[in-house]
């Protein structure tokens, strides 16, 4: 069981989860939980009816007849995961959740992006599977028979801290889905991220303990409010993020604001007072940084 920075992060049942591989001589059951978490992985934990899953493919894996990454790749191929992460997403929402669902991790970085972005203008959808799959990074992770998994938000080799908080974004707990349960719905969580190379605070899921963090979500422009009409004695003036707004006198705990994210810029010799109140209205200070 995992302690700690997993389970308050949202990550501990991954954490958790060994590997599922198929060996030889698997049971019909064994058989039947790898068909699970295939669905469950490459479909980002979304609820799959009888009526949409791949009949033929799941039939000739059984058999043997597919391993398991030829088994991924048919799913990721279906008209099912086409319907519900290509055809109704941008570009770029499509490309992170591929990442996420067959690489187990987030782009590292504009290039990697921009290189997947025109196998799909130039390849199309079907080539863009295939380029994770078919990849050296996805065979050494995962080889013929291993079910992709979250490797994103360990620290790994070679790999920028970048990345690892980036991770904690798309991975929103194991509770949450990629079809609804995202805050972001089908607009992208990291496009901007990504490109600028910045690094996101990790926040824990909705269900986290009050007081550690809430969901997160890309503050929106108007959310933002300039808090003193000039910068501090020493000319700086501080961004503060606040997460997690909630009424600290009710029940429920839910904010009288209508937004649970807001981010403030803030003079120096006024930091203390506008962290006092943030507190006493129940935020939850994600991050202070200077801005000039």
């Amino acid at each position: 069981m995992a302690f700690g920075p997993a389970s308050q992060l949202g990550v501990a049942l991954f954490e958790d989860t060994p590997p599922l591989e198929r060996v030889a001589g698997s049971s019909t059951e064994d058989v039947e939980t790898i068909i699970k978490a295939v669905y469950r992985q490459i479909l980002g934990n979304a609820y799959v009816m009888e009526s949409e899953r791949a009949t033929v493919p799941e039939s000739q894996f059984k058999s043997g007849e597919l391993s398991v990454r030829e088994f991924v790749r048919a799913v990721a191929k279906s008209d099912l995961y086409r319907s519900r992460f290509f055809e109704t997403c941008p570009r770029y929402r499509f490309i992170e959740l591929n990442f996420k669902h067959l690489l187990g991790r987030t782009p590292d970085g504009l290039e990697e992006m921009r290189g997947h972005s025109t196998i799909l203008d130039t390849e199309g959808f079907e080539a863009e599977i295939d380029s994770y799959i078919d990849s050296d990074e996805y065979q050494s992770a995962y080889g013929e028979n291993i079910v992709p998994y979250y490797r994103g938000y360990k620290t790994q080799p070679g790999k920028t801290m970048v990345g690892f908080t980036h991770m904690f974004a798309l991975l929103r707990g194991a509770s949450s889905s990629d079809l609804k349960g995202s805050t972001s719905g089908k607009s992208p969580v990291l496009n901007k991220y990504v490109i600028q190379d910045i690094p996101l605070s990790v926040i824990p899921p909705s269900g986290g303990s009050i007081g550690d963090g809430w969901s997160f979500q890309d503050t929106p422009s108007e959310a933002r409010t300039r808090v003193g009409a000039g910068a501090g004695e020493d000319g700086k003036i501080y961004r503060i993020e606040v997460t997690g707004y909630r009424s600290l006198d009710r029940v429920n705990k839910i904010s009288k604001l209508r937004r649970s994210n807001q981010v403030y810029f803030v003079p120096y010799n006024r930091l203390s007072q506008e962290y006092q109140r943030i507190h006493k209205q129940g935020g939850v200070i994600s991050s202070i940084t200077p801005v000039n």
